[in-house]
């Protein structure tokens, strides 16, 4: 192994584990950040030429003047379906074409008819349809503001914060003759360089530095900005991956928050550097409005946000309302992207739900996982054999803990090349499968975009021969260092290289492959341990743009390649499984996504919640972090509370890094062991409510894993909190993360709500902070009044093996309203619900009667799952209990009523779980 990366990996496995912020970028250090950030609000050069304007059904066109230095741009305004606008503003006549983001967006969105209002010389306004919705165009300076009524709901360039970096040619480059004409008085000509811009040249604009590393920019400065402004709002969220808490802070005395995928080697906690993946969506929420901007652009972005109630006080707050100060509340956020145009949509809610189908509409939804996918991974880096994962395998079975997936990390292949086994210690691979299928188990194997540099290499060989690599800025292929030394980087930008890297998957291509193995994708920030930020350098090439255009697409476009590949050598038919660790606006098509290389420590389980809350509330609901930590060893008592916590998260999966001490869930003594397997045994029997709420994603974009306001959004009480979370609407969730606690108070919302505890079936208020005592075997978790929660109490060893055991009804009332829950049954495995094969109910109880009715008449699916239990929480004795089916038949139900807690339990109504049927309480 060559000694740069001896020395590399030397560094990255020593004991000391922390982050070397001195390898990332600082705004100062960056040098298109350090720029813009230094404009000052309110000078802004731009004004709109309103005799430009040019208004058709769809659009308006208006160019843009740049007083300073003569350059146009051009405004394009669009209103679109579902209470959307989309702004977009390009240069008029730029030098070469500037990278606008394919692939990102499902479809071009459908648009609705504008129509002017009114029209002088300061302006025009435009109405936009619904609820007396219009749009302001002001002319000097340019600013846009979308109102409804006389309430300005957002602004843009308020603060004259719009900049946009022309290309231009360089005075001191020999350019062609051609080049240097240029019409008289052609006040859009892009190639015009001022006294002024003339004298910041050396300021980054042409070529920069970080550490060792030279950045040449070809095209010169090319940053794009704008702020906007949001009148009446303290609270805004989204914008991942940042360890961060789930409300953005304000950034006035720190560095923006970085949107740039980066491999950060154990990351720091709280401040708002960059992560592995990046989705440029910020929602906005008070209780009156909840509002989205998506920010398209896939380059290095930096994202400030400033607030005028920062740093007050609630007394202050109080003595402003006591004196009756007249100042509304309101965030100001600057975007600030390195390169591309801008290409903003502002999604206008105005419920929490509205703006998730907003941005669903535009992305796409959660991708619809197997369900074998939502139970339980067992992984580590690195599994030795084939008999180290036969030993782990039986040692589930031994101890009785349910799981789907053994996952195996890089040390499986042959000398770090993908889509091999090492002959040695994997040398029947199939044969392993097999043995996993025989239980109905499945596997996951690593495979990453870096490809090692030799002609030996099948894969190696096909990708350089078909020119499939991304190119340096001399033309050469890029090469870099990973995992297996000097490495090739595909360009998993073209789609010829993504249809070429699918069709790899193929049985008769990954050899030793089968069914049930599934992939991930690591390292696809990319990372580069030799490249500048541990990534490639900015200026490589990929086809007509640059890296730094296309930097955080990269992970989206591996996941969507492997994804594809899956799909295909089924023929089409099986869902796949793929986790990223990078990803992008749009990534929850294609599958899971994880947290990242976190470390062993009590405050890395706690910032689980908030980094899954702010992805879900992006649209990747398929969220998961490293349960005990990847880096360091857990104590005990953290790895019992973690798997207690990721038992109630989207993506439930343990992993932990080669040197650390092997941490499988019966190695820490009899009494831990019984502690795990009832989390995990808690996942498994909740999975038919987590499959419903993954259906339910996958047909809305609605959040799995979701913070308290998304249903309260009225309840400023729940703006902030991200130490507790609702999966769907009906189960609240605190986990336990702190060391040594005996206690936990949570926040259980709404005002007229009543809220069960899962275990002991105590009732509760809502709009309470309630004190819950807490032992080690303590998770707590509380079922919503008003809500039906299907289970399967008989937990086995996997998911599939649970396929058609019975369900028991969880009901819990709520006197003020009908309780209502959903029942969704298919194969669990293949496309096939799109062609309406699926089970899905609606599950009622109302005055005194619990209905199962089918939502889905067209639908053709049949299940041997039955209704074996029905528990009602809040429930009266009644004299009878009557079950009534489809065909008119009646008959009495033995039951038991527990009335020191309220709590009716029917047995054995024995009805098929996909029919229509009542029971009636007298």
């Amino acid at each position: 192994m060559a000694p740069v990366l001896v020395l590399w990996l030397a560094v990255c496995l020593s004991v000391t584990w922390a982050v070397d912020r001195g390898n990332f970028k600082t705004c100062d250090q960056s040098a298109f950040c350090k720029r813009q950030r230094a404009l000052k609000p309110a000078e802004s050069p731009y004004r709109a030429l309103l005799e430009t304007m040019e208004l058709t059904n769809t659009r308006l066109t208006l160019q843009l003047i740049n007083d300073n230095n003569k350059v146009r741009l051009l405004l394009e305004l669009y209103r679109l379906q579902g209470n959307m606008t989309r702004v977009k503003i390009n240069e008029l006549k730029p030098l070469k074409p500037r990278y606008e983001v394919p692939d990102v967006l499902i479809r071009e969105p459908p648009t609705e008819p504008l129509s002017l209002l009114s029209q002088d010389e300061n302006g025009v306004v435009l109405s936009l349809g619904a609820e007396s919705q219009r749009v302001i165009v002001s002319a000097r300076p340019f600013r846009l503001d979308i109102m409804e009524g006389r309430d300005v709901l957002m602004s843009l360039n308020s603060r004259g914060l719009l900049a946009f970096e022309h290309l231009r040619m360089r005075k001191d480059t020999q350019v062609e003759p051609e080049a240097e004409k240029k019409e008289e008085g052609d006040p859009a000509n892009q190639s015009e360089t001022t006294k002024e811009e003339e004298e910041k040249v050396e300021d980054g604009m042409w070529e920069e530095t970080f550490k060792s590393h030279s950045d040449s920019k070809p095209n010169g400065p090319s940053a794009v900005s704008l702020d906007f402004s949001l009148p009446g709002v303290e609270h805004v969220y989204g914008i991942p991956e940042h360890a961060d808490t789930l409300r953005l802070k304000t950034t006035d005395n720190g560095d923006p928050y970085r949107l740039y995928n980066l491999d950060v080697f154990q990351y720091e906690l709280y401040n708002p550097m960059a992560l592995y993946g990046a989705v440029p969506v910020m929602l906005a929420h008070n209780a009156q409005r909840t509002t989205g901007i998506f920010w398209l652009n896939a380059a290095e972005t930096w994202v400030d946000i400033s607030s005028n109630t920062a740093g007050k006080t609630v007394f202050g707050k109080m003595l402003d309302y006591v004196q009756g100060s007249s100042e509304t509340p309101q965030t100001d956020v600057r975007w600030i992207s390195e390169s591309g145009i801008i290409d903003v949509f502002i999604m206008l809610g105005p419920t929490p739900n509205d703006v998730f189908s907003q941005y669903a509409s535009l992305t796409g939804t959660q991708s619809f996982p197997p369900l074998a996918a939502v139970g339980y991974h067992q992984c580590r880096w690195n599994y030795n054999d084939q008999e180290d994962v036969t030993s782990v395998d039986a040692g589930f079975d031994e101890h009785d803990i349910p799981y789907d997936y053994i996952w195996l990390d890089i040390e499986h292949t042959d000398g770090k090349r993908y889509f091999t086994w090492d002959p040695h210690k994997f040398a029947t691979p199939k044969e392993m499968l097999q043995g996993l299928m025989d239980k109905k188990r499945k596997m996951v194997a690593i495979v990453d975009p870096h490809i090692k540099v030799d002609s030996n290499y099948k894969i190696h060989n096909e990708i350089r021969s078909r020119g499939f690599y991304i190119k340096n800025k001399d033309g050469g292929d890029y090469e870099g260092w990973c995992w297996p030394g000097s490495a090739g980087y595909p360009d998993f930008t073209r789609a010829d290289m993504r249809e070429w890297w699918a069709s790899m998957f193929a049985y008769d291509q990954y050899e030793g492959s089968m069914e049930n193995l599934y992939t991930w994708n690591d390292m696809n920030e990319p990372s580069v341990f030799n490249g500048p930020e541990v990534t490639m350098h900015k200026d490589a090439v990929h086809g007509a743009w640059e890296h730094r255009d296309v930097h955080n697409l990269y992970g989206f476009y591996v996941q969507m390649a492997t994804a594809e590949g899956l799909i295909q050598r089924s023929g089409g038919v099986e869902r796949p499984f793929v986790l990223t660790r990078a990803f992008f606006a749009g990534s929850q098509r294609y599958g899971a996504v994880w947290t990242g290389d976190n470390a062993a420590e009590w405050e890395h389980l706690k910032i689980s919640i908030p980094m899954c809350l702010s992805l879900g509330l992006v649209g990747i609901s398929f969220c998961g972090a490293d349960v005990g930590g990847f880096f360091k060893s857990p104590s005990t008592e953290l790895l019992v509370r973690w798997y207690q916590t990721g038992a109630y998260q989207p993506f439930f999966r343990a992993h932990a890094h080669l040197d650390t001490p092997r941490r499988e869930p019966w190695l820490f003594g009899p009494e831990n062991t019984a502690l795990i397997r009832e989390a995990v045994r808690q996942r498994y029997a909740l999975l038919p409510y987590w499959y419903q709420q993954f259906y339910h994603a996958h047909r809305t974009g609605q959040p799995i894993m979701r913070p308290l306001w998304v249903e309260y959004p009225q309840d400023p009480a729940t703006f902030a909190l991200d130490d507790e979370f609702l999966i769907g609407r009906d189960l609240l969730v605190h986990p336990v993360t702190e060391e040594g606690a005996r206690g936990v108070t949570a926040y259980l919302p709404g005002k007229g709500e009543v809220w069960f505890d899962v275990q002991t079936f105590q009732k509760h208020n809502g709009a309470q902070n309630l004190y819950i005592p807490v032992t080690m075997s303590s998770i707590p978790v509380f079922q919503r009044g008003g809500s039906i929660i299907p289970k399967k109490i008989r937990v086995r060893r996997a998911s599939s093996c649970m396929m058609h055991d019975p369900y028991t009804l969880y009901v819990a009332l709520n006197p003020q309203r009908t309780a209502e829950g959903k029942l969704y049954i298919d194969d669990g495995h293949t496309f096939n619900y799109e062609k309406k094969e699926f089970i899905h109910r609606r599950l009622s109880f109302t005055n005194n009667i619990l209905s199962s009715v089918n939502l889905a008449p067209d639908a053709q699916f049949t299940t041997q799952s039955w209704i074996e239990r029905i528990v009602i929480l809040g429930a009266s004795k009644p004299s009878t209990v009557t079950l009534k089916t489809a065909d008119g038949k009646e008959s009495q139900l033995e039951f038991d009523f527990d009335a020191s807690m309220s709590v009716l339990t029917l047995r054995k109504p024995g009805m098929n779980a996909g029919v229509d049927w009542n029971v009636m309480l007298q």
